[in-house]
């Protein structure tokens, strides 16, 4: 199923998110990723790409290390801010997902492409499901999303693995200053 999914359940890669709905006739792509940590601290996690990319930061944050701390405040979405310096926010459900539609050079890079990040249950712990919906109505936007689809598998696979290692971090830390029972 590469590029269009990676990591994700059959069922996550069929089921309808936001961004599914913020571009015409899209070319869906599914990354997702297990997190051992609860979903309050992954969807914290999820709002930092408010903050910084969290991918290859030589290539898309200028050479700057993306935080490794939380930062005060990213949590607090508010529609119309930038995420991921490429795209503005459209929607949030607290704690749960946020969605985003390219901005004007969002567009330029890659064309119309909206995405979900959601913080979902999965037992005790979480997962990061994301879902990127690239334009793909015209032969242009389908060969561009198709390209799109290869490249954004190599830079969300990183980000997904960089966001999962920072939220179980934070878990164990969490765990480790807890009274004992």
């Amino acid at each position: 199923m590469l590029p269009l999914a990676w990591g994700a359940t059959p069922d996550e890669h069929a089921r309808p998110y936001p961004a599914d709905t913020l571009v015409d006739r899209p070319l869906l792509l599914t990354r997702a990723v297990d997190v051992a940590a609860p979903v309050p601290l992954t969807w914290r996690w999820l709002c930092q790409v408010a903050v910084a990319p969290y991918s290859y930061d030589w290539i898309d944050n200028g050479g700057r290390g993306s935080p490794r701390e939380l930062t005060r405040g990213a949590d607090e979405l508010v529609l119309g801010q930038a995420m991921a310096k490429v795209f503005t926010l459209t929607s949030y459900d607290v704690a749960h997902q946020w969605t985003a539609l390219t901005d004007a050079r969002g567009r330029r890079l890659f064309g119309p492409c909206a995405m979900t990040f959601a913080a979902e249950p999965s037992g005790a712990d979480s997962r990061i499901v994301c879902r990127l919906a690239v334009a793909a109505g015209s032969p242009l936007e389908r060969v561009r999303a198709q390209a799109l689809a290869w490249g954004d598998l190599v830079m969300m696979r990183k980000q997904l693995h960089t966001l999962k290692e920072l939220a179980e971090r934070d878990a164990r830390r969490q765990a480790g200053s807890s009274p004992a029972s």
